[in-house]
């Protein structure tokens, strides 16, 4: 492409439009599930036992199969492996329309656990495809969008979920987000059969030689990227758990207020989305996510010192308004360092692994706010939440130093 060309938002590529307006359309259905099924497991289940278990499945599945997504995304034509996935996920939430009481859980279950197991395999396929369609320089825009796209069906998906479980229960809720499945395998299936061929192997590698996770993890170009993921996912573990206990705690506040505090996190991350998909293109991927994780940390400290102030409900709505933009801009800057710094065949291998540091920093944030029971404990572990963050935005200000290294080739483990 020619330089005006590459000045323009990711957008002006048709694959990636294509690409893009899959992911919306899939996380609109996504958001109508992720609304309607804990309520669903709550409602049979009776515990918040029976819910915690539905999170853990969901996390699982990334930890267990990271290996697996890997090499299946090296090995085979990602776009007809995104497709199949697709299609996979779609059937896979046909048996919810068979759930109607409390004995039939264990469907809900293993739909939980299929669903996030063919997610596992869809993601590294996706984040390693979209360099083959829009331009380097690009890479900041598409994933901006991305991250609009998501907040968008996060938007849109959440509100009708909640509709259409009170209107059709869940055979309706499935039924949407299967037929959001299968729309976006169309329009993916649409792509230019050359962007997602198997990836060759290095010419001195044997042809059986796939990287995998172990050999990411080698990487040095990548490993500050995957330290500060891994502490910011401790770090957003903990906001899960501690968000609730904060705003039903020191804040005073109800479940209503909980849903608000929660949807306005959407306003700053479309507005983020859009300032990166069409604005911000000369940011490079890692200050960015420097800037995000400091600005995470900031907004934490003042928003959980702030009941010593005010527990008026405004000044928060506006914190989490903003608190939103921060998550988009990392991982927009997280996912285009590793596209930039990893050599082709490494690109499914390192987001595979950017997964299982997540999926594992978040479990280990959960568990470490469970300590928020014991009498006395939630305002310092609020407190080392946003510090966690800090920290985390000093070891990305020691990597900002460093120059940018060349792409690498990756060895087998």
């Amino acid at each position: 492409m020619n330089g005006a060309q590459r000045a323009r938002s990711a957008l002006a590529a048709p694959a990636f439009r294509r690409l893009w307006l899959a992911g919306v359309v899939s996380d609109t259905g996504d958001w109508f599930l992720f609304v309607a099924l804990p309520l669903v497991v709550l409602r049979l289940s009776g515990s918040a036992a029976g819910a915690s278990l539905a999170f853990v499945l969901e996390l699982a599945p990334t930890v267990v199969l990271a290996p697996v997504a890997a090499r299946l995304a090296v090995r085979f034509d990602r776009r007809l492996l995104m497709v199949c996935t697709n299609l996979g996920q779609a059937l896979a939430l046909v048996p919810l329309v068979f759930v109607h009481e409390a004995s039939q859980l264990p469907i809900v279950y293993v739909v939980i656990a299929a669903h996030a197991s063919l997610a596992a395999l869809f993601e590294p396929a996706k984040n390693s495809l979209l360099p083959a369609l829009v331009d380097e320089d690009q890479l900041v825009s598409a994933n901006g969008l991305v991250g609009l796209g998501q907040n968008l069906g996060r938007l849109v998906g959440g509100p009708l979920g909640g509709v259409a479980l009170a209107a059709g229960g869940l055979p309706l809720v499935a039924a949407v987000d299967a037929a959001s499945f299968v729309v976006s395998a169309v329009l993916i299936a649409s792509l230019p059969r050359g962007a997602g061929r198997r990836i060759a192997p290095a010419p001195e590698a044997e042809t059986d030689a796939t990287p995998g996770v172990l050999a990411a993890f080698r990487l040095l170009p990548l490993r500050p990227v995957f330290l500060i993921v891994s502490l910011a996912s401790v770090a957003q573990g903990m906001f899960l758990v501690l968000f609730l206990l904060f705003v039903t705690g020191p804040l005073e506040g109800t479940a209503a207020d909980v849903g608000v505090l929660r949807g306005v996190q959407a306003v700053g991350a479309i507005l983020a989305g859009l300032a990166l998909g069409f604005l911000a293109r000369g940011a490079t991927p890692r200050a960015l996510t420097v800037g995000s994780v400091l600005a995470f940390g900031l907004l934490s400290l003042i928003t959980w010192n702030l009941p010593r102030l005010t527990t008026e409900l405004w000044p928060y709505v506006v914190l989490f308004a903003v608190v939103g933009a921060p998550g988009v801009v990392m991982m927009t800057g997280v996912v285009s360092v590793l596209q930039t710094s990893a050599p082709a065949r490494s690109l499914p291998a390192a987001f595979a692994a950017l997964g299982l540091i997540a999926a594992v920093g978040q479990a280990a944030g959960i568990l470490i706010a469970g300590l928020a029971g014991i009498p006395g404990l939630l305002q310092p572990l609020l407190d080392v939440q946003a510090a966690l963050y800090l920290c985390t935005g000093v070891v990305g200000l020691v990597w900002l130093r460093r120059p940018a290294p060349a792409k690498t080739a990756l060895s087998r483990p």
